[in-house]
């Protein structure tokens, strides 16, 4: 009988995980197919360290051998890097897992991931979505409608038809949050003009509506659209997505081998200055992502401690009543030890 490995996940992250730790997902096809090396590897280092920084543990996902491992150790980072490997996808993630394959997990894969895990936050940089050309459409669509996680992003990628996936989104029911914006944000750009109904303007704001989200019993992500920080003037990338789309066309290009040749094409046409912002907005994300983790692990404690709270009172009237004993129940050192190196957010103490 053969014995088929599904999900590994690595101790550190179990621990987390089992202590009540915020822990953020971490994608890894920017590794294998997002930027050069050694560039790549430097982000996906600097990418940890972000998390790490703002009091969360991170959990870069990727297909390792065949498994699909949760929480890369820095070895396994390296190797990835180096590898010429394909993009797991949910369409393809079992035949890769079947020939032992090693992958990078695109935002559809990490989101079924992190879910099975346990994980509730997950940062990434651009979503997949609808693309210009006809019925080419992202998985990434259907699993933010089928996995409840927080997913910060800085909007659908650029080379989208960003409108039409911002519709689709709507359709399939997945809540979309400006952060610190009235406006969807344009991955490279920092806005796109379309309105959104809903804003926070901070990680408590985020982690109260998914927690009510949950409350609710609703399935779907919710995804929260930050604006990167001096992102690429409007009217500029358009020109340079012209040009890219306009090359693609020139050598007939379909499928699965267009978005590539249009990110290395956008590299080409703006001197590397995609590239960059590109950075850039993962790392704003991962800070996010990480503050965002915190606070719904200060809130399950505050919940937690809550329940805690009314049990003991409940048990307490129910030994007055019946002996007349008074008992006095204190829970703050229970709350103030669980999490004894868990940092404060700003403004908190």
């Amino acid at each position: 009988m053969m014995h088929l490995m599904t999900l590994h996940i690595q101790p550190r992250i179990q621990d987390a995980l089992r202590c009540g730790l915020p822990v953020v997902a971490l994608e890894s096809t920017v590794i294998t197919h997002g930027l050069p090396r050694p560039q790549n590897l430097e982000l996906a280092l600097d990418l940890e360290q972000t998390v790490r920084d703002a009091g969360a543990e991170p959990a870069t996902i990727a297909v390792v051998g065949g498994e699909l491992t949760v929480g890369l150790d820095t070895d396994q980072l390296s190797e990835l890097a180096q590898l010429e490997v394909d993009k797991a996808s949910l369409w393809n993630l079992a035949a890769l897992c079947a020939r032992k394959a090693n992958a990078g997990t695109t935002v559809a894969t990490t989101l079924f991931a992190a879910q099975q895990a346990g994980i509730q936050v997950f940062a990434t940089g651009g979503i997949g979505g609808v693309h210009h050309e006809a019925y080419d459409e992202s998985a990434d669509l259907q699993a933010l409608a089928r996995y409840q996680l927080v997913v910060v992003c800085a909007g659908a990628k650029s080379i989208l038809n960003v409108a039409a996936t911002y519709e689709r989104l709507e359709s399939l029911g997945v809540p979309v949050i400006g952060y610190q914006s009235d406006t969807l944000a344009g991955f490279h750009t920092p806005l796109t003009g379309l309105d959104l109904p809903t804003r926070a303007d901070t990680a408590r704001d985020v982690a109260t509506c998914f927690a009510s989200q949950v409350a609710l019993g609703l399935s779907q992500a919710l995804l929260v659209s930050q604006p990167v920080r001096e992102g690429i003037d409007a009217s500029v990338m358009r020109a340079w997505l012209d040009q890219a789309h306009q090359d693609a066309a020139a050598q007939t290009l379909s499928g699965k081998a267009v978005t590539p040749f249009l990110l290395a094409r956008l590299a080409d046409v703006s001197a590397g200055k995609t590239v960059e912002v590109n950075r850039r907005l993962l790392q704003n994300n991962a800070h996010l992502a990480a503050q965002i983790a915190v606070e719904l692990v200060c809130q399950n404690d505050h919940q937690v401690a809550g329940h805690m709270s009314t049990r003991a009172v409940s048990e307490s009237s129910a030994v007055s009543e019946s002996s007349d004993v008074n008992v006095d129940v204190s829970l703050d050192a229970t709350v103030a030890t669980r999490h004894p190196h868990k940092p404060s957010l700003p403004g908190q103490s």
